[in-house]
């Protein structure tokens, strides 16, 4: 143990002396004694800061009396000062010890072990102290640093602390509110009922003893009138006995989070154009008139809208004038019906209204009457005005569907028939409206014997890394060329080929073929790409999918990593616990997992999370909608981030001028695909394309 330095400043040489010879034969003899006449010299000795004690008489040659203590501690305030005093000068070293002495030696009465020991423990206490003010200042330090607020309390509920957090969350400075009650600084209702809580949670715990949370819905009302959301919890402090002797409530603004969750849970249900409900909360809300019509025994309307032409207007003027009279549209839309109406947006140009209609057809007609009335009125934008009519389907229930789809549906058929006599007219349902089913009845007929005939075609469209322009992967992409109709969109015998279940097959004949043409570029020495096909929600929830993947990749040869399978959204979510289930047998075969049309659907960041994924592909309508006013490139925006957030490779679908390609650049989109890199390539001329590999963008 290294000895104690200690200082003794007397002009009484007998004292210094005896002193020095008291701690020099102390028994443990770890003290180190200096001497010094006058003040002066000791505190130039004292500079050094390696005295554990000094032992003063009050006395000295150039200094005298309570002012020769003053300059001392001034000079050293953390060193412990011991008085060497005289019987008769006792009440001179008691005022000094209220001045922050350590303790006084009467001369004359330390030739013993006590001096020794005195000294020792005081050296121990200041050292102690430090130590505990070093603690202290540590904590101190760490609760201001950390974001949530901390308060404490003692027994009676009475504010002895707060943190720098809690003080800029409260509005109280902590000298302020020390000593306050707690239900005067911390005070809190509940956002439903605007009441506050039958007794204070802090009271609740010196009361019980025990930690609790802050009811859910909190507001803490601050000292400004300003009202935040606050979540977190309160616990009991005991002091080392066990003994309670105040609570400590710990919590945080979750007004940001509680906003965004909002958000967010608004555009799950609305459009993002019009910030009209979208078929989600339509589907919702038909079924809700729904009952209520069936039990006040009432009709309800469903107005199907399609508007004319509209494609040649977002075509010839652009996106930005579409989405502009859109919005227009929509406002006139929404002037046409009642408060307790519901305007929805389903898409592109398609509105549907329900409208709740009583006993009589007769206001439906009148409130057609009255949307084709509105709308034909001009639109003006910048100085022009654009024309625009819309043809409208009616069904009714009950007479026409029991449920959303069916009414919707039925709407549908009438809006087309509206649109077969001239357009900018209204038709109710009718049983003989059979066209449309006539057309599907065809297109169906057909696609059985497509395959057997031979017209289908795979293409290939190249994703591209947005930086330095490579060729990443290929998309194989499905055609069907009909010996006698031509080339049919897929955006017409797709939905065809899901709802009589050829689809299944048709995808299996796309998977095969697309692993084939990847083996054979392999083969012929091209470089080696991902290729991804898009899987449909009957084949992915087939019973034998996940083998037949299996099997088509044994067969053709191609690695499992070198296929990307696109499964959409919505597909996922329609059962999230089963695809999960099929996602991670589908990875232990070692292929690539993408999500298609992300954000278009309702996907929950918890099951995204618990999905293994490689890949979320931007829809391409957010990617058409980048410069304008819609919510699109906030949207683009949040699945960036989402996706880098996951470690997901994130992919913009549609890209198709420049301006799209800077903004998804600056946000960091690591790939795209679109008309502005490729158009779909037949096999041949991809393998030329991949040969040369010179797409150079960005």
């Amino acid at each position: 143990m290294p000895s104690k330095r200690i200082l003794i400043i007397t002009n009484n040489a007998r004292d210094a002396n005896l002193l020095a010879k008291v701690l020099n034969t102390a028994e443990d003899n770890h003290f180190s004694v200096e001497w010094l006449r006058q003040l002066s010299a000791g505190i130039e000795r004292i500079k050094s800061r390696d005295i554990d004690a000094i032992v003063v008489d009050l006395s000295l040659p150039d200094s005298h009396g309570i002012a020769t203590f003053d300059q001392l501690f001034a000079a050293v305030p953390h060193t412990p000062i011991v008085i060497l005093t005289k019987n008769k000068e006792e009440g001179l070293a008691i005022e000094a010890m209220k001045r922050g002495a350590h303790g006084y030696l009467s001369q004359g009465h330390f030739i013993n072990q006590l001096v020794p020991q005195t000294l020792r423990n005081i050296i121990q206490r200041k050292t102690i102290e430090e130590s505990f003010y070093k603690e202290k200042t540590r904590a101190e330090i760490a609760l201001n640093s950390i974001s949530d607020a901390v308060i404490c309390t003692d027994l009676y509920g009475n504010i002895d602390y707060l943190n720098i957090a809690a003080e800029s969350i409260t509005g109280w400075q902590r000298d302020e509110a020390s000593g306050l009650p707690i239900e005067q600084v911390f005070k809190i209702i509940n956002s439903a009922t605007r009441e506050p809580p039958d007794r204070n949670p802090v009271h609740l715990v010196l009361e019980q003893d025990e930690a609790m949370g802050l009811s859910a819905g909190t507001l803490l009302i601050r000292r400004d009138g300003r009202e935040i959301a606050i979540e977190d919890s309160a616990s009991p402090i005991h002091n080392w006995d066990g003994d309670i002797t105040g609570a400590v409530i710990v919590f945080h603004d979750v007004s940001a989070a509680l906003s965004m969750t909002l958000k967010m849970a608004h555009l799950a249900q609305h459009d993002f154009l019009t910030n009209l409900p979208n078929r989600l909360l339509l589907n919702d809300r038909i079924a809700q008139a729904i009952t209520l019509a069936k039990r006040n025994n009432k009709q309800v309307a469903i107005l199907f809208l399609d508007l004319d032409n509209f494609k040649h207007i977002n075509d010839s003027l652009g996106h930005a004038i579409g989405d502009k009279l859109l919005q227009s549209v929509t406002q006139r839309l929404k002037r046409c019906v009642r408060s307790s109406d519901t305007v929805s947006r389903q898409g592109g140009d398609e509105f549907v209204i329900l409208l709740s209609v009583g006993n009589s057809s007769i206001d439906t007609a009148l409130t057609a009457d009255k949307i084709l009335s509105e709308l034909s009125m001009p639109h003006a934008f910048d100085g022009s005005e654009l024309h625009i009519t819309t043809s409208i389907g009616i069904s009714i229930y009950p007479e026409d569907g029991n449920d959303a789809e069916t009414l919707i549906k039925n709407a549908d058929t009438a809006m087309y028939h509206a649109k077969e006599n001239g357009r900018n007219n209204y038709q109710f349902f009718r049983n003989d409206m059979n066209t449309r089913a006539m057309e599907r009845i065809l297109i169906e007929t057909n696609l059985r014997r497509a395959l057997d005939r031979q017209e289908f075609t795979l293409l290939f469209q190249p994703k591209i890394n947005l930086n330095s322009g490579e060729i990443t992967g290929v998309e194989a992409l499905l055609r069907w060329n009909q010996s006698e109709w031509g080339e049919i969109s897929p955006d017409i015998f797709v939905p065809i080929a899901e709802d009589c279940g050829l689809i299944v097959t048709i995808g299996h004949w796309v998977l095969l073929e697309a692993c084939k043409q990847a083996k054979h570029w392999v083969d012929a020495g091209l470089p080696a790409l991902v290729i991804a096909v898009n899987i449909s929600a009957m084949e992915f929830h087939k019973k034998d999918f996940v083998d037949g993947v299996r099997t088509i990749l044994k067969n053709t040869g191609l690695e499992a990593h070198y296929l990307e399978l696109e499964i959409t959204e919505s597909v996922l979510m329609s059962n999230a616990e089963s695809s999960k289930s099929l996602l991670y047998e589908l990875k232990d075969i070692g292929v690539r997992l993408a999500v298609d049309d992300f954000g278009t659907g309702y996907s929950s960041l918890s099951y995204l999370k618990q999905f293994p994924l490689d890949v979320l592909k931007i829809d391409q309508s957010f990617v058409n909608d980048i410069g304008s006013t819609g919510d699109s490139e906030t949207i683009i925006c949040a699945i960036i981030s989402m996706g880098n957030s996951l470690k997901l490779k994130v992919i913009a679908e549609g890209v198709e001028n420049a301006m799209q390609l800077e903004f998804l650049k600056i946000q960091h989109c690591e790939e795209g695909q679109g008309y502005l890199f490729s158009r779909p390539l037949t096999a041949t001329n991809f393998a030329t394309l991949l040969m040369k590999n010179n797409l150079k963008f960005g």
